[in-house]
């Protein structure tokens, strides 16, 4: 079922994707097949991490090399990326059927996990949000650079006045069927300047090319479309367990008016970080910060360490705004 890996020349470093403990491949509601991953002690307090659009596991390795000593950190390439084989099944039904599936085969009946999305990795938590085995499974959620409408009209990757004419430029530019071909200096410009902030290092703009240019171009252009006629306000409002919120204030793709739509919406937000100068891609671009609010997270709901869970439905923390250093 492997097919070429997509960091294949990344062969070390902070992005290098780390050797998991073990894989198995888990099969979904329609037969699709994902490719999973498990890292860290069998014991461990588990982390199931969603990769966004065009990425797939290699995209969390500096989270999965913090968090694997003491975690168990659980990720999966999403359909038709990765190591996960394309379906022609491509809706946020088929992503919250994936998500359900990685949870019931890598879980104990019962067992809570912190669920970590970005961008379409969180839009398939919403998805899932009153799915039975999220239910089961998610002690809390944390959702890092995304959201759950108006995609296409809210982005600023095209440089011009909000409306009609930039959504349409938007849409074509991200739906494009064009082959992305090899990762020149001019694509990596190109990379940056539509996902990353202004100061990200070139190392870090390099393990993102590499990892999006792997995305075959057939599944780019078919999640595209999904993502561009995305509606997922209903889903927001029945993810009732806590719920933090992480973004980049200098993204393009998911600007921060996202961010605040979803605090506003989410029935149990337990706080919103910001990340002056950082873009779309969070977890490589500011990989302390973001494997330093899931320890938070862990060890405040799922191993309960850090402080006392409040009753259910109700927030654990005022909403704030934490501005955080890269």
């Amino acid at each position: 079922m492997s097919r070429r890996a997509p960091v294949a020349s990344m062969a070390s470093g902070p992005y290098a994707p780390p050797v998991p403990s073990r894989t198995l491949t888990v099969t979904s509601a329609d037969g699709a097949r994902l490719h999973v991953e498990v890292h860290g002690p069998r014991d461990a307090p588990p982390v199931v991490l969603s990769h966004g659009w065009t990425c797939s596991t290699a995209f969390w390795a500096a989270q999965i090399r913090d968090l694997a000593a003491d975690h168990r950190v659980i990720a999966y390439d999403q359909r038709g990326h990765g190591r996960s084989p394309a379906s022609p099944a491509c809706t946020t039904d088929a992503l919250a059927d994936d998500l359900e599936a990685v949870l019931a085969q890598t879980l104990a009946r019962g067992e809570k996990a912190l669920v970590v999305g970005h961008s379409m990795g969180g839009m398939t938590v919403m998805a899932a949000a009153g799915r039975p085995r999220l239910r089961e499974h998610a002690a809390a959620v944390l959702l890092c650079s995304t959201g759950s409408s108006r995609l296409i009209a809210e982005s600023r990757l095209v440089p011009m006045r909000a409306g009609r004419v930039r959504t349409w430029i938007t849409g074509r530019v991200l739906g494009s069927r064009a082959p992305l071909g090899p990762v020149t200096p001019v694509a990596l410009r190109v990379l940056k300047y539509g996902t990353m902030g202004a100061g990200s290092a070139r190392h870090m703009v390099e393990a993102c090319a590499r990892i999006v240019h792997g995305c075959p171009r057939s599944v780019r252009h078919a999640w595209a479309g999904v993502l561009g006629t995305l509606d997922l306000d209903h889903g927001v409002r029945e993810l009732h367990v806590p719920t933090a919120v992480l973004h980049g204030a200098s993204d393009r793709l998911t600007p921060p008016r996202h961010a605040r739509a979803l605090v506003a919406a989410l029935p149990c937000c337990v706080g919103l970080t910001e990340l002056p100068g950082i873009g779309h891609m969070t977890p490589i671009e500011a990989p302390g910060p973001v494997s330093g609010r899931i320890r938070e997270l862990v060890g405040t709901y799922v191993t309960g360490v850090d402080s006392p869970k409040s009753p259910a439905g109700s927030p654990v923390v005022p909403v704030q705004q934490i501005k955080e250093g890269a």
